[in-house]
């Protein structure tokens, strides 16, 4: 046992009378609400409403989060359709396991939905809330902790984690301490938040370049943390699956960032940025 550790919650949940919080469900709201408050201003700053966000968050979310639960029961199906397993528990979110990737898919599904409704342009959403999504992660990331999953490979570092024996993987060693590779998620994402706000002032990106830029940041973190986890997972040539879909996200961010950068016009912003900045006419149900 390393001298100093990040010690596990010893409980998961409190009861309010009869009603579980669950400290897991607690940390994704609490991400979901810096999102939209983060996205909110950063709208208003381009001169629309706040509530815009708000409302396109009412569709984002729910999207996000069956999208998030999808990918995680289809690539983790084993305690839900193989033996022994639970289908019931597939509905169960709350007890972990969701994927950041479903939720994006799922998330950009809704956002386009309440986009369109209220007439507006997505690419120009997308850049507004990108940092507010990395936010979103960074909080959202410590229901982890609450839950004692998601760690990495056994350590002694002053910064280990320490993992109670019912929540130690079989692939896992006999040492109570390991990677925080929750923290290590969090930190980065709140670094990614940080990269897009300089680099979105520094260079006025526009036509959905900040998303994109969140989008391979954030890919970058997840590979190298992808290597360190030690939790159950598909493996394709040696890689974890979660490996491999960082890898072509990233190159598919990188490669229309490069090349909305070529088509970019050499004026201050775009057409539908100037027009917000100008107006601030979009709102959604106008």
């Amino acid at each position: 046992m390393p001298l100093a550790f990040i010690p596990s919650p010893s409980i998961g949940e409190i009861h309010l009378g009869p009603l579980p919080l669950r400290g897991y469900s607690l940390m994704l709201v609490l991400g979901i609400a810096a999102a939209v408050w983060l996205g909110g201003r950063r709208w208003a700053a381009r001169g629309g409403e706040k509530t815009v966000v708000t409302d396109v968050a009412l569709w984002a979310v729910p999207f996000g989060v069956v999208g998030a639960r999808i990918y995680h029961v289809v690539t983790s199906s084993e305690p839900y359709f193989g033996e022994g397993g639970d289908p019931l528990k597939a509905l169960f979110v709350w007890d972990g396991g969701i994927g950041i990737w479903g939720a994006i898919a799922g998330g950009a599904v809704g956002a386009w939905i309440g986009c369109r409704r209220g007439g507006v342009p997505l690419p120009v959403f997308a850049d507004a809330v990108a940092p507010g999504i990395a936010l979103g992660q960074a909080i959202g990331r410590w229901g982890n902790w609450f839950n004692q999953e998601l760690y990495g490979r056994a350590t002694t570092l002053p910064w280990a984690w320490e993992i109670d024996p019912a929540h130690r993987s079989e692939a896992s060693s006999d040492l109570a301490t390991y990677h925080p590779t929750f923290l290590y998620e969090s930190l980065w994402c709140l670094g990614v938040a940080a990269l897009v706000m300089w680099a979105d002032r520094r260079f006025r990106l526009d036509r959905g370049r900040a998303f994109a830029l969140y989008a391979a940041a954030y890919c970058v973190g997840r590979f190298w943390i992808e290597y360190l986890r030690v939790d159950e997972a598909h493996h394709i040539l040696g890689l974890r699956l979660n490996g491999w879909t960082a890898l072509l996200v990233f190159a598919a961010a990188l490669a229309y960032l490069i090349a909305a950068t070529r088509h970019a016009s050499d004026s201050r912003g775009d057409a539908d940025s100037d027009r917000l900045r100008r107006t601030g006419q979009w709102r959604v149900g106008r």
